[in-house]
């Protein structure tokens, strides 16, 4: 099993300390239920992608206006987070919006509005023989 490099480690404890910050630090009225879902550092760990999903909305220019109120509170969150973490650089943060969450709930909507229509076609015997071959 392969150890964990360290830009692993520091992405992890940046996306740790990241969480923290935006849920008791940001009190920002327009950002909307933000939560860290990763973060990819630079191997020269001067360069840190923080990806975040915003939660309870499914307006893009909410999310959008998030990830912008995120990025340009980066000199704020990155002092913040230079207080929580002993690192000799504090990487650049960038806030990008990450759409699987979001993407992988509408494909199981999708999924399942299909499934429905096949066995609303079918009728509802249909769904009975399968149980009763088991």
């Amino acid at each position: 099993m392969r150890e964990f490099s360290r830009t692993d480690r520091v992405a992890q404890q940046i996306q740790k300390e990241i969480a923290v910050i935006l849920q008791r630090e940001i009190k920002d009225p327009r950002l909307g239920m933000v939560t860290v879902s990763a973060v990819e550092v630079s191997r020269d760990l001067s360069y840190a992608k923080v990806f975040i999903t915003v939660l309870n909305t499914n307006d893009e220019d909410k999310t959008k206006q998030s990830a912008a109120i995120l990025n340009e509170a980066t000199g704020y969150i990155r002092s913040l987070l230079g207080k929580r973490i002993r690192a000799r650089i504090m990487p650049e943060l960038k806030f990008v919006i990450d759409n699987s969450l979001m993407e992988g709930m509408r494909i199981s909507n999708l999924v399942d509005s299909v499934i429905r229509e096949d066995n609303a076609k079918r009728g509802p015997e249909s769904g009975d023989k399968d149980q009763e071959e088991e």
